[in-house]
């Protein structure tokens, strides 16, 4: 079994996770409400996906 000759460094460890961040959710505005919606998914305030009703307005 593989076992690491050195043991890496603080500085190191540092920098690779360095490049672990989080990205902002891509948001469209909804064609009915002009609310803000996540793409390829139904509407939550009025409940229309591609113009069509789909589910139950929330409120």
């Amino acid at each position: 079994m593989a076992v690491p000759k050195r043991k890496k460094s603080r500085s190191n460890t540092r920098h690779r996770r360095s490049q672990w961040k989080t990205a902002a959710p891509t948001l469209v505005e909804c064609p009915t409400c002009r609310d803000t919606k996540l793409p390829h998914t139904a509407c939550q305030t009025c409940g229309t996906y591609d113009r069509r009703q789909v589910i139950a307005p929330s409120a």
